[in-house]
């Protein structure tokens, strides 16, 4: 009965059979969760903790293995050796392949570029980062040694600081971690895809991280931005810095930043020079983009562009037709092509073999808290040695007391075996003592050689005093790392490779030349679909199509380059342009606006503006029955975001947003029926986009403010009725003779 019981408990399996090659073979069916559980989440665990995912030491565990053999075959003071001989000394410890272990060298290698601080001293051709094309030479042609940089990554390997684990098949140790005296991890720029998951992290200068630890460990609330501006690369270019969202980056580990390229202008030759390129892109994509926009005529400026790279460096050649302005051309290729691209951060690291995305200052309290205890295992592996030597000299000083009764006890002991038993009795020292005494050679049984190394206890004293002061106090060994990070920045400081250029200092590109600009009619109904119509198509057809359900909204006359604001009920605001959207009919239905710009989930259109010069100001009438008159030019950016957040206070839904040019009389409306009548003069500017606004309509529990519009759009006849002088007002009940016919908004229907 147990046993069928065991059977009805296991999971159900089939079996069947199939005939291949003419051969009956049993096939034994699965459930797909069970070979899931089996096969596949070993093999997704040991990609996320075995060789995808960065460590705190900042290495993924085929760059620790590397550099480890590298250390291991003395590369660290001694010459180079071929590359070949490397790789196969590493696959020890990296069964992975050559090809693989290779790759992982000229990665880390100096000659590539793909870090700021190269862990491997290079000699040979091994390619370039801001190249696809150049490749690096083979394994057997190039030569490599450690960096000096790597003292600070195996100065302390020895003494115990971090644990060593065996190796694949068991035949050596290899470290668990290697015990970096810096914090690598946002030093080295490092890339992994694991299964699920994911690692970006960008490299940051070294001096900056090193300095922005102290001040950390100093003071918790340090402001990391002070001392850490931003990324920084090895292939140079420009951050475009915007602060909140760099702060955000530092914050929460996930985010993006704009890298763009370095360029200068030589006037004689009439041409424009890229020397540096952002990290994420090669030049042979550049090249290619721009050839792409050539054939297309939409970059009209360029003549000829040539790859001029040499053993100077990377120069880019673009040669510029006459009367072509430098600036205005860049600007246009920073935004087709790579010259300009962003980089996504996602700052995932194994931390004790669980996955975490950290900010910076999570990231260096994580580093400071690892490396504090290994600076404490190597502050207790330095006591226990002083300890041990002061023990041993202890017993050597109870010898010289009597020097001629040691050399007694040895000469008159019949077998060797008795020899230490036989001191321990004669001077009262313990057995290790006693082994010391008793392999000092003859030669230096004198009383000069035994004061000399017992002078040594004196301080070998204040030694172990000052370890275990030391080995008690946090605070002490936070002051060691400092001291060796100051070391570090004093010998291994370079100076920013990539600039910071912040955002509002760029002006935004022109508009495009090839864009025709041509008048247009936009209509936008109430559910958020645009058409844009030129005079001609709207003489033919006026009568326009909508969705059923929906209706017209809003409409207004415009320009083909013309932007247009569109407000949205999450407080955002998206800046878009009609040369963006096609020319339609009135007969379709248009161009869907939240699919368009790319809306977040549940965000609908409540209002489109058209802005023209930014010279104007908003009115937004909440249902709360206050208005916020703000200046248009708030909305207006230098950069080519096209989302702004906050674009409007959050304290109450939307009713209306009204474009206001000149002072005029406006009409509000509420749900009870009531109307007033006041002049916009009454409603004085604020600075802030997100300004609550003030009272214009009193409201009664249960009743909202329901429209609000330009007096002359309305049909109201008894103006002395409804008109007020301040507000906030109540306003008075509708006549039937002042209803009129009301025009729809966006949020009706």
């Amino acid at each position: 009965m147990a046993r069928r019981k065991q059977e009805s408990d296991a999971p159900k399996q089939r079996k069947g059979s199939a005939d291949v090659m003419g051969l009956r073979a049993e096939v034994l069916e699965q459930p797909i969760t069970e070979t899931l559980e089996t096969n596949y989440m070993p093999y997704a665990m040991s990609v996320i903790v075995s060789r995808a995912i960065p460590e705190i030491d900042g290495f993924k565990p085929s760059q620790r293995k590397l550099l480890y053999t590298m250390y291991k075959m003395g590369l660290l003071t001694g010459a180079r050796t071929k590359s070949a001989n490397i790789v196969g000394q590493t696959m020890r410890l990296n069964p992975h392949g050559d090809a693989a272990i290779y790759d992982t060298m000229v990665r880390l290698s100096k000659g590539y570029g793909a870090v700021l601080t190269p862990f491997v001293d290079s000699k040979g051709n091994f390619g370039k980062v801001y190249s696809r094309d150049m490749a690096c030479a083979a394994s057997r042609y190039t030569e490599a040694k450690l960096a000096g940089i790597c003292n600070e990554i195996f100065r302390d390997i020895d003494k115990e600081t971090v644990d060593f684990v065996d190796n694949y098949d068991g035949t050596m140790k290899e470290p668990a971690l290697l015990p970096t005296a810096f914090p690598n991890v946002l030093v080295s720029a490092n890339t992994g895809i694991a299964v699920g998951m994911a690692s970006q992290i960008c490299g940051f200068n070294l001096a900056e991280v090193c300095e922005t630890a102290i001040e950390l460990m100093r003071d918790p609330e340090h402001n990391i931005m002070s001392t850490l501006p931003a990324p920084d690369f090895p292939t140079g270019g420009e951050v475009i810095m915007d602060t909140a969202a760099m702060a955000e980056i530092y914050r929460t580990g996930r985010g993006s930043f704009r890298v763009r390229a370095r360029w200068r202008y030589d006037a004689k030759a009439n041409v424009i020079e890229v020397y540096e390129l952002p990290y994420t892109t090669t030049a042979e994509a550049v090249m290619d983009k721009v050839a792409e926009l050539m054939k297309a005529g939409k970059v009209k400026e360029i003549s000829d562009m040539r790859d001029e790279t040499d053993l100077s460096g990377l120069k880019l050649a673009i040669d510029l037709k006459r009367g072509t302005e430098p600036e205005k051309l860049m600007a246009k290729l920073f935004k087709l092509t790579p010259l300009m691209d962003s980089f996504a951060c996602n700052f995932n690291i194994l931390i004790e073999g669980n996955p975490r995305v950290m900010g910076v200052g999570e990231i260096l309290g994580e580093w400071t808290a690892w490396r504090t205890e290994c600076v404490r295992r190597r502050v207790y592996y330095d006591l226990a040695r002083k300890r041990e030597k002061l023990h041993l000299l202890k017993g050597l000083g109870k010898i010289l007391l009597d020097i001629d009764k040691a050399i007694a006890i040895i000469r008159n002991t019949e077998r060797e075996s008795d020899v230490v038993p036989n001191l321990m009795a004669g001077f009262g020292i313990d057995k290790v003592q006693a082994e010391y005494v008793a392999e000092i050679k003859l030669r230096n049984i004198n009383r000069e050689y035994i004061l000399k190394r017992t002078a040594e206890t004196d301080e070998l004293e204040r030694d172990i005093a000052s370890l275990e002061e030391t080995l008690g106090s946090r605070r002490k060994l936070q002051g060691v790392i400092i001291r060796e990070l100051q070391a570090i920045i004093k010998q291994y400081a370079e100076p920013r490779r990539t600039g910071i250029v912040y955002a509002d200092e760029i002006a935004e590109p022109e508009e495009d030349e090839t864009v025709e600009d041509y008048p247009v009619h936009v209509f936008v109904s109430r559910e958020g679909y645009l058409k844009k119509i030129t005079p001609q198509s709207l003489r033919m057809s006026s009568e326009q199509k909508y969705k059923e359900g929906d209706g017209p909204g809003t409409d207004f006359e415009a320009t083909n380059r013309a932007e247009i604001l569109v407000f949205t009920n999450k407080q955002q605001a998206y800046k878009a342009r009609l040369a963006d959207f096609a020319d339609t009919k009135a007969s379709v239905l248009g161009t869907y606006l939240p699919s368009q710009l790319a809306m977040d989930e549940g965000e609908a259109v409540v209002a489109v503006i058209a802005p023209g010069d930014y010279s104007g100001q908003l009115v937004f009438f909440f249902e709360n029955g206050k208005a916020a008159r703000v200046p248009l030019e708030s909305y207006e950016t230098k950069t080519n975001r096209k989302k702004l957040v906050n674009a409007y206070s959050d304290k109450s839904p939307l009713a209306r947003v009204m474009e206001l040019k000149d002072e005029l009389e406006i009409a509000a409306f509420s749900t009870e029926g009531r109307a007033l009548i006041f002049n916009s003069a009454l409603l004085a500017p604020k600075a802030s986009r997100t300004t609550q606004g003030v009272g214009v309509m009193t409201l009664k529990p249960k009743y909202k403010l329901s429209d609000a519009r330009p007096l002359h759009e309305t049909g109201i006849k008894n103006l002395a009725r409804y008109r007020v002088r301040s507000l906030p007002a109540a306003g008075a009940l509708l006549r039937d003779e002042d209803r009129g016919e009301k025009q729809m908004s966006l949020l009706e229907g």
